[in-house]
């Protein structure tokens, strides 16, 4: 699968921002889509773990790792 065609769910905090591809996502919320990547990277969870205060980040999860 193209890496801009993997569906994902883009969570800030609680709540839902939105759903789509990467493309549409990045299009949406005006940025790169290898911003969008990234959130779904290892290093932006550890990122995230690591910050002692972390109000309302933001999360993409993929949405067709449960078909697989």
């Amino acid at each position: 699968m193209a890496k801009n065609l993997i569906e994902v769910a883009m969570y800030k905090g609680d709540e839902f921002l939105s759903t789509g591809t990467i493309q549409e996502i990045a299009k949406q919320r005006k940025v790169r889509p290898e911003t969008i990547r990234y959130y779904l990277t290892p290093a932006y969870a550890n990122k995230l773990a690591k910050r002692k205060l972390s109000w309302n980040p933001i999360h993409v999860i993929r949405l067709d790792d449960e078909e697989e």
